[in-house]
């Protein structure tokens, strides 16, 4: 006991550490969590090839489209949609098609598809989502990642 007859521990002491903790645990756990929700991704450690050619990216802004040439109808709607921003459409099955005015087919290695995948966790063919450049060959994803339901409406898509 202290010489006035006080705990040195008193409630609000004891308070004021727990809600000041508390508070710490939060702040970490907020910006961890808005750090985590949209992915980078490094075009020199993800290499991705157009035909024969290393792809290299020169837009600020790209529409990734991670879809399956096993659907036929993908690649040609793909080809003749026209959006705000070049669309690169990365294909699961590596199939080699010519690129158009907008878009860029890409095809990769088992390992960097896999990675690819991993990192932005698809789980859904076609999907679609936006990335902008922030230096060099280092894009930020910079939408939400969803299911391209219906490849009709692909031109009226809003990112």
């Amino acid at each position: 006991m202290s010489p006035r007859g006080k705990s040195l521990f008193s409630l609000s002491t004891l308070l004021a550490s727990f809600f000041g903790a508390a508070m710490v645990a939060a702040a970490f756990a907020y910006f961890n969590y808005k750090f985590s929700e949209y992915k980078f991704i490094d075009f020199k450690e993800f290499v991705f090839y157009e035909q024969r050619d290393i792809f290299i990216p020169n837009e600020d802004v790209y529409i990734v489209v991670f879809y399956s040439s096993k659907e036929r109808e993908v690649p040609k709607l793909l080809s003749q949609t026209k959006l705000n921003h070049k669309i690169i459409a990365i294909d699961y099955y590596n199939e080699a098609f010519e690129n158009t005015q907008n878009t860029i087919f890409l095809r990769s290695g088992t390992k960097t598809s896999l990675g690819f995948i991993q990192r932005f966790n698809i789980y859904e063919s076609p999907s679609i989502f936006l990335i902008k450049k922030t230096k060099e060959q280092i894009y930020k994803q910079d939408s939400m990642i969803r299911k391209l339901d219906n490849l009709n409406e692909l031109s009226a898509i809003d990112l």
